[in-house]
């Protein structure tokens, strides 16, 4: 069905999929197989027809400029086209919409979910068809199999009513790939990019998927998308997947860049040399991290406590030591606190960044701190842990060794994750 507006004609894919091709003199010079798109744009264009010729089994195309007339219903050719006609190819930008959309899975950024395009609606603008929209509601199933108009008969008769359009606007789309040989992705020509989604959406994206389309998608993450991602998957097998679907320096780039708890935990469910070809190639700061955590047991607070934490010695000054938490790159829950430490690296007091800013800049903050500490042993339990949080309502409480020496924190966030776990 074609549909005029003052922007154009609007055109369902599937309603002439397959019409017709006429030379100038109106001879059938064979059938619409596909259309080719090149992206970049908002709502791009059609680039080229792809043709099926009687008697050759590869398609062929042409380009959109050879078209002197389309009604909705068969194209009519330019004189001195059908000379023009060549095999079918496709570049790095651009996509077969029958062949690399139609009935794919893809990406509503808006919504930030997985959608299947059952057609795709185009707009004819001047001399231009363009890509609009993709629709995954069930008109757009009706409407290729060719029982839209019963069906509507039918659902009016008895409900004075049709099934809705469910379309989505192109510029809120992005394609999966299907080929994994293509490292460049298409998806990536385009402005809208895939890291502009909260990782937990993305998270929720991956998990939706088929193994193969995980990794491939993982894999076009750049390297913090993809640690952010990976954290927020709950499915430790899809972890463990996705990370052996890299390439092991870049895998181990991205558990260099995840939270050293987050890190561990995914480690540790993986075969032991698996673990150990990570390990092997990260950074020394981030592997004596690592390394240091997988000693502790399962259930201990030693197993979910973090490195990262913030902490500077007690003779530092309130205005050098908002100078370092300027510098810092360490996750919010991290620093909700700034620990104190004396010269051998023994916890003996804390502070809060809200009294750093108050405080005066020259005082040292051995004055500002306070002193009467809550602290849990990495082999105490997250039950007496949990309820350390339950009790003094801390944001983060500190994990220290016999020596009093601070080995970590434990962050609220963590300890939720773990009672939503059980």
């Amino acid at each position: 069905m074609v549909r005029e507006t003052k922007a154009g004609r609007f055109l369902y894919f599937s309603e002439f999929l397959g019409c017709g091709i006429l030379d100038p003199e109106g001879a059938a010079v064979g059938r619409l197989a596909d259309l080719k798109v090149r992206m970049g744009e908002i709502y791009p264009k059609v680039s080229a027809i792809a043709v099926r010729r009687r008697g050759e089994k590869p398609l062929r195309e042409l380009d959109w400029t050879d078209v002197e007339e389309f009604d909705g219903s068969r194209i009519r050719l330019k004189p001195g086209a059908t000379a023009r006609f060549r095999p079918l190819e496709t570049a790095q930008d651009e996509i077969l919409l029958r062949d690399e959309l139609l009935d794919k899975q893809v990406v509503d950024t808006s919504g930030a979910k997985i959608e299947r395009v059952n057609d795709i609606h185009l707009l004819m603008v001047h001399e231009d068809l363009r890509l609009a929209h993709v629709d995954f509601g069930a008109r757009g199933l009706l409407r290729r199999l060719g029982w839209l108009r019963r069906v509507d008969r039918v659902t009016n008769w008895l409900f004075a009513s049709q099934t809705g359009e469910k379309l989505i606007s192109w510029k809120y789309v992005q394609p999966l790939p299907s080929d994994p040989v293509r490292k460049n992705l298409k998806i990536n020509v385009t402005s809208r990019k895939l890291h502009e989604l909260h990782p937990s959406d993305l998270a929720d994206i991956i998990e939706d998927l088929d193994r193969r389309s995980q990794a491939v998608l993982f894999r076009s993450l750049d390297t913090e998308t993809a640690a952010l991602t990976l954290e927020e998957v709950d499915d430790p097998k899809v972890q463990a997947a996705l990370i052996n679907s890299a390439q092991v320096e870049r895998a181990s780039d991205i558990l260099e860049e995840m939270a050293p708890d987050a890190a561990t935990d995914l480690l540790a469910d993986l075969p032991a040399d698996e673990k150990d070809k990570f390990i092997r190639t990260m950074e020394p700061s981030s592997r004596h991290a690592v390394i240091g955590l997988l000693q502790f047991k399962e259930g201990t607070a030693g197993s979910i406590m973090t490195k990262d934490f913030f902490a500077v010695p007690k003779e530092t000054t309130i205005g050098r030591a908002i100078e370092v938490f300027r510098e810092t790159t360490l996750p919010l829950e991290s620093v909700a606190y700034l620990y104190v430490t004396d010269e051998d690296g023994t916890l003996v007091g804390v502070s809060t960044i809200r009294l750093l800013v108050t405080g005066d800049k020259e005082a040292r903050l051995e004055g500002l701190m306070n002193r009467r500490l809550i602290t849990v042993g990495p082999e105490d339990d997250i039950e007496s842990v949990a309820a350390i949080f339950k009790k003094y309502k801390f944001l983060a409480v500190p994990v220290v060794d016999g020596e009093r020496r601070i080995e970590g924190i434990i962050t609220l966030k963590d300890m939720m994750e773990i009672c939503f776990e059980e």
